[in-house]
């Protein structure tokens, strides 16, 4: 998500969802010893005046909406790859400043989309990148915590782990573990409320964060709701249709499906050659670029045919398992969530918000809520996203 997606949703949005009252006050307990925590550094400082002016030839489009400046911190903090070894990890953190701002301010977590470039991870706060959209919400009236996530920012050396369930869900729990530490020793007025939302990638990422808090962490946060818009849940269904059927064939969307798929191969450690995904002269091409390939044709029609029969009738197992671990759309949320997504989505299909949604309504979730997006693709319906995830989270305080 770019930030020119970002001026329809600031828009769209009225002044009655910017004001928080809140009714709770951080403790006044002595600063505990850094546990996640490494280090935190002022990267810039914007009064309201020259937020606008940063943003250049759209900076008028977001004068009115913006309530301040903000402060833009990255952070250096420790977490885990997936095979266990401790890291450290950064990511970006917005703080509001806001003139007579006497209320505590609600923690939301923004978990990025897809990025192919290191420089537009949140943590580096450039204007076109993904630190900007975190810094505009911030001035909405949110602390915004914004995981680079493993492969990006400080542990960029390492390969991000795209599209796996485990090591988005740390590295972003991990984060906000590190926010709460930032925020202590920073003295920061926060009510204890933590709202969490993603698109895409970032979509998938925050249910898997979700998930993780829910499961792992509920005495550490006061979890109020989860919007996750438009992510590959049913990650089964997703590669077997991947497989089958007829993609659109966009560069950029293959070069997903391949990253996905690489990922796999790497963390399972399945290790095999290029020529057992892909045919000729692909997969010399993805053994050359990897995820940087470009390739023009249906995906189908580029993997081999032995990866699309074990695919189709269950004999890769290897695969399969790998796959199915990062399956995240059978489970019961006890969070009040929104899913959101076009239902012309031909980069992320429909069915992955669809099938989840119908697998936690038969567990017994009542607390879920589907969005679906008419004639929405992938690109149009983040702007509906957006709104509904604001308006999602100023209803559930």
């Amino acid at each position: 998500m770019k930030i020119k997606s970002f001026r329809y949703f600031l828009l769209s949005i009225t002044f009655t969802l910017l004001v928080w009252s809140c009714d709770q006050s951080t403790t006044s307990d002595p600063d505990p010893e850094p546990v996640v925590l490494v280090s935190s550094t002022l990267v810039k400082e914007y009064t309201k005046e020259q937020l606008i002016a940063a943003l250049g030839n759209q900076g008028q489009t977001y004068a009115l909406f913006i309530r301040g400046g903000v402060k833009q911190y990255k952070i250096v903090y420790k977490t885990k790859n997936t095979d266990g070894t401790e890291i450290q990890a950064s990511g970006g953190i917005a703080v509001p400043v806001i003139a007579n701002l006497t209320e505590s301010l609600p923690l939301a977590s923004y978990q990025h989309g897809t990025i192919f470039s290191d420089v537009d991870a949140p943590s580096y706060f450039n204007i076109e990148g993904e630190g900007t959209l975190a810094s505009l919400l911030s001035t909405l009236g949110y602390i915004v915590a914004a995981p680079d996530y493993i492969g990006y920012g400080t542990s960029k050396a390492l390969p991000h782990t795209y599209e796996h369930r485990e090591g988005l869900a740390t590295a972003s729990l991990d984060m906000l573990r590190a926010a709460k530490e930032f925020i202590k020793k920073e003295k920061i007025k926060w009510n204890e409320s933590l709202y969490v939302g993603g698109y895409s990638e970032g979509g998938y990422a925050t249910m898997a964060l979700q998930k993780k808090i829910e499961e792992e962490a509920s005495s550490e946060f006061n979890l109020k709701a989860s919007s996750c818009g438009a992510g590959a849940y049913n990650k089964t269904l997703s590669f077997k249709t991947l497989a089958s059927v007829a993609s659109d064939g966009d560069p950029t969307h293959n070069a997903s499906y391949i990253w996905v798929l690489l990922t796999y191969d790497s963390i399972y450690k399945l290790n095999r050659p290029m020529t057992s995904y892909f045919i000729e002269p692909y997969a010399t091409q993805i053994q050359k670029d990897k995820q940087n390939a470009r390739i023009t044709i249906s995906f189908n029609k580029i993997l081999s045919e032995a990866i699309k029969k074990g695919l189709a009738d269950g004999t890769d197992t290897a695969v399969l398992n790998g796959v199915k671990d990062n399956d995240i759309f059978d489970w019961k949320p006890k969070t009040p969530t929104l899913l959101s997504h076009g239902d012309k989505d031909t980069y992320v299909p429909y069915f992955n918000t669809q099938t989840a949604y119908d697998a936690m309504i038969k567990r017994g979730a009542t607390t879920v809520k589907l969005n679906k997006i008419a004639g929405g693709d992938h690109g149009s319906s983040v702007q509906q996203f957006l709104l509904d995830t604001i308006t999602f989270f100023a209803t559930n305080k």
